[in-house]
């Protein structure tokens, strides 16, 4: 593992990466504390200015807000990793098929990553770069690999309803998966 970094580096394990520190990730690295499993949530990937939510219902922002809020209160009360200035500046796979995440900071490895608040067409790009090319079931093809999505949709932002409901089902299937293999 040393022979792919120099030596200086730090090295982190983890057992999942979440990258996003908005309200998809904040949700996803919530339902995986109580399931007991370990997280890192980063700000975002890249250098990129986020992308911004196209919504103009005020009921809907207001909605957001206040769950946002209530998130950023739980991480700071169950002592959730979040890293709000850290950004993934790279993510690859090692032999062992585990996820290797490169910040300014040093390098992660998790067993699965979360891709949050991002276009379809990005982590289509993202994946053609690591040479993966996968069939129309996006989310079933990268369930397989470790790689989940929340917040990621076409063309209109998520409801605040539908990520909550995304965060619940990716923190079960990753925490199913981590009692499978354990």
């Amino acid at each position: 593992m040393s022979a792919v970094c120099p030596a200086d580096v730090p090295i982190e394990s983890t057992t999942t990466v979440v990258i996003g520190a908005g309200l998809p990730g904040l949700a996803v690295a919530s339902e995986l504390s109580r399931h007991g499993v370990a997280s890192i949530v980063l700000e975002g990937m890249g250098t990129a200015g986020k992308r911004r939510s196209v919504m103009t219902d005020s009921v809907s922002l207001t909605e957001r807000s206040e769950l946002l809020r209530l998130l950023r209160g739980y991480a700071n009360s169950h002592c959730l990793d979040v890293r709000p200035s850290t950004m993934a500046s790279k993510l690859s796979r090692d032999p062992q098929q585990k996820w290797v995440i490169h910040t300014e900071q040093g390098i992660l490895q998790a067993e699965s990553v979360v891709l949050t608040d991002c276009p379809q067409n990005q982590v289509r790009r993202f994946l053609r770069g690591l040479g993966l090319s996968l069939g129309k079931d996006l989310r079933t093809s990268l369930k397989s690999l470790g790689l989940y999505l929340v917040g990621v949709a076409d063309l209109l932002t998520p409801s605040t309803r539908e990520i909550v409901r995304q965060a619940k089902l990716v923190g079960d299937a990753i925490a199913g998966g981590r009692m499978l293999t354990a």
